[in-house]
């Protein structure tokens, strides 16, 4: 059985159009979850370990002020378009559309004021939370009004993100969570010893900005091969890479299947995987934790 509870976690400043924040709880037996309806973030991620105790294996703050500041994304909702487009055009029904630019000559996450940066509107369920919003027609450059309904459950030790959307225009949209953990726990330095592996034949290969060249590569004999567990530190010192910032073609496939897995060797790290069905993937940032 899931808890539910909220509570305010602060207020926003004028600057930014002021509003209430406030924070829901969903706990089940095992799991403990903290979600804000600013930009429906996951501000702590609980897990029961080995020892019966929970850690926190989510980067975030504890405070408002952490989130009102500039920050790279902690566990926020990005849209109305996750990753990067090329010098923020695109082109629907003939007609350009110019974007903010907020990443050196492209667009990301939506641009200056995304969805991560944004009250929305929560309804409790029995065991979670939806938010809602509606995107008007020309926010950050985006035709059309869009309503975007973001709902989370947690049942037992999984915690389960929907996202569902309705416009009145032809519209790019790409929505994903931005959390990034590290499932040794809170206080733990860093994820190097973590192992890794995504379930990909190929991947995108990128220019200096980021953008993908339009190339799909295969990952054998290159540092994009996951397809077998790697221990992240070693495998980034091997190649002299600083990390990966790329798409990585999932294998399709008709039923649920495993995506991606990261591990680790403290007793949280048999408690968390990723998976795809159909049509969609789970993208899992992964980071230093303090950074």
């Amino acid at each position: 059985m899931t808890e539910v509870k909220r509570e305010v976690f602060g207020q926003m400043p004028q600057e930014e159009g002021g509003g209430v924040v406030e924070k829901f709880v969903l706990k089940s037996d095992s799991v403990k979850v903290e979600i804000l309806s600013l930009g429906c973030i996951i501000a702590a991620l609980e897990m029961k370990g080995r020892d019966g105790e929970f850690s926190d294996v989510v980067l975030g703050f504890d405070t408002l002020e952490g989130y009102t500041r500039k920050h790279p994304f902690f566990g926020t909702i990005v849209g109305r378009v996750a990753n990067r487009i090329a010098k923020g055009r695109f082109t629907v029904d003939g007609k350009e559309y110019q974007l903010f630019l907020n990443n050196g000559p492209n667009s990301l996450h939506g641009g200056a004021r995304g969805f991560d940066k944004v009250l929305w509107s929560p309804r409790v369920l029995q065991n979670g939370i939806c938010f809602f919003r509606l995107s008007p027609d020309g926010e950050e450059g985006y035709p059309g009004d869009l309503k975007v309904w973001v709902t989370y459950t947690l049942s037992g030790g999984e915690l389960a993100i929907n996202y569902r959307a309705q416009t009145s225009k032809t519209t790019p949209i790409n929505l994903t969570n931005h959390a990034y953990f590290n499932l040794a726990g809170q206080g733990s330095p860093d994820i190097y010893d973590h192992e890794i592996s995504i379930e990909a034949d190929s991947y995108l290969p990128v220019d200096d900005t980021k953008i993908p060249t339009g190339e799909v590569a295969s990952v054998l004999g290159t540092s994009f091969d996951l397809r077998q567990p790697v221990e992240l530190g070693k495998h980034l010192e091997k190649f002299r890479l600083d990390g990966f910032d790329h798409n990585f073609c999932l294998q399709q496939a008709q039923a649920r299947h495993l995506a991606a897995s990261p591990t680790s060797p403290m007793p949280y790290s048999d408690r968390v995987r990723n998976t795809t069905t159909p049509h969609g993937s789970c993208s899992t940032p992964l980071k230093e934790r303090g950074c």
